[in-house]
């Protein structure tokens, strides 16, 4: 864990958090959440407000985020719009989060100027027990409290306001007046400044769960898709006659699911051969072939002959294993005929040449479940599927653990946006969680 952390491959690009009043504030957050106060005079946080250092401080990674549910948000400043979310429970934790500040910036800027903004992510779910609570959050509502009660203290100005507009003898009320004066030298003029945020319910679309080993729930028009476990409790049982399942293992219906509704990208010359796809997977699958046949190899200190060497002697393995040789394969097939014909292709393995749809609103949760299905990438599992990355990350060996640190360094983090728009065609800056 060190030497990602040391490498921003975990908590990286996090705010850090030293004021005395914001610390404050943050811990006035924690004591509304029923937690105990920080004794640390520094931290960093995410989009949220999650904090690893407070996280390792009360023993618990999941005090924001408590049942997995219902995830909590501290708010100190409007910079942590552009932060990533590294500590999650639904993979549009960050998307919702920017729908938020999106939706109230003014009421964010004018807030944490004196005040810091928090609450809960509210859906319809105390506890995920099963599939169907899952289904039930169709949406989410923000609830939001502040640690100075500056909302608070806006509303009954507001109050006010409209009482000493609607009454003929308000502005005999000393008392009252004189609240008014009071509460403006804290809120300020509302009428300039929108202090309390007024876009707090957005829809809850397709998404990812870290429950039950992971679930994907992909809504279209008029049917919900739910890919995941076939022991996870309520599959195939929750809603029948509403919902379609399909299993995590049934690869040849995730592909025609996936191809059908118009999120899979089928492999064409057009951005295979740019991208260097095929290419990019063949080398993660000979890498991750020699880590499970000799996880001693450094191959931190190997170069393109050595590489060349290994294959050359274990040419039998890579047969038997066999992905190296279809990747191959596929890369002839494009070049000479512009496209691979998919209907050939064993099930299993259609799913290796994909990637999602570019310009699709699900680009990233296809993605997500695209990475999961070919594990040996593990540049597309950190880029789309973090939790199982870090999963994976602990199985490797040291070596290895050298090896996936030094390409991610080399690849990804030298230049993301670059990295993405080449191999998965996405524009524009994002970090999943």
């Amino acid at each position: 864990m060190k030497r990602l952390v040391d490498n921003e491959l975990i908590y990286g690009r996090l705010l850090p958090i030293d004021g005395p009043h914001l610390v404050a504030r943050y811990n006035k957050a924690l004591t509304a959440f029923g937690l105990k106060q920080t004794r640390l005079e520094s931290f960093r946080i995410d989009m949220t407000g999650f904090s690893p250092e407070i996280a390792e401080e009360l023993g618990d990674n999941d005090y924001l985020d408590p049942n997995g549910v219902n995830r909590r948000f501290v708010i100190l400043t409007p910079e942590q719009e552009n932060l990533p979310v590294v500590h999650t429970q639904f993979s549009n934790t960050a998307g919702l989060m920017h729908q938020f500040f999106d939706g109230n910036r003014r009421a964010v800027h004018a807030v944490t100027i004196k005040d810091a903004l928090f609450g809960e992510i509210e859906d319809p779910v105390a506890v995920v027990t099963g599939v169907e609570d899952l289904l039930k959050i169709e949406e989410v509502s923000f609830r939001v409290m502040s640690a100075e009660n500056m909302l608070g203290k806006a509303t009954e100005l507001r109050e006010l306001v409209d009482r000493l507009k609607t009454s003929k003898t308000g502005w005999r009320d000393d008392a009252m007046l004189n609240r008014m004066v009071e509460l403006a030298r804290e809120t300020g003029d509302i009428r300039q400044n929108a202090l309390v945020p007024d876009k707090l319910v957005f829809p809850h679309t397709s998404y990812w769960a870290n429950h039950f080993g992971g679930v994907f729930i992909f809504r279209d028009d008029r049917t919900t898709t739910v890919i995941c476990d076939s022991h996870a409790p309520g599959f195939k049982r929750s809603r029948p006659r509403e919902v379609s399942y399909i299993e995590n293992t049934d690869h040849a219906r995730i592909f025609d699911y996936l191809s059908k509704t118009g999120r899979l990208q089928l492999p064409r010359a057009s951005w295979v051969e740019p991208s260097g796809f095929f290419a990019h997977r063949a080398e993660m699958a000979v890498g991750d072939l020699i880590r499970r046949t000799d996880p001693t190899v450094d191959l931190a200190g190997t170069d393109r002959v050595w590489l060349q060497t290994w294959m050359h002697h274990n040419a039998a393995l890579i047969s038997e294993q066999g992905i190296y040789p279809f990747l191959q394969e596929a890369m002839r097939e494009v070049a000479s005929t512009g496209q691979v014909k998919m209907a050939e292709i064993r099930a299993d393995r259609r799913l290796m040449l994909c990637r999602a749809v570019p310009d699709h609103s699900d680009q990233w949760l296809t993605n997500r479940l695209l990475a999961q299905m070919a594990p040996f990438d593990f540049v597309s599992r950190f880029v789309f599927d973090k939790q199982g990355f870090y999963q994976a990350y602990d199985g490797y060996s040291e070596s290895y653990r050298a090896h996936v640190v030094d390409v991610l360094g080399k690849t990804y983090l030298n230049d993301k946006a670059a990295l993405r728009a080449r191999l998965y065609g996405l524009e524009g800056y994002q970090d999943d969680v």
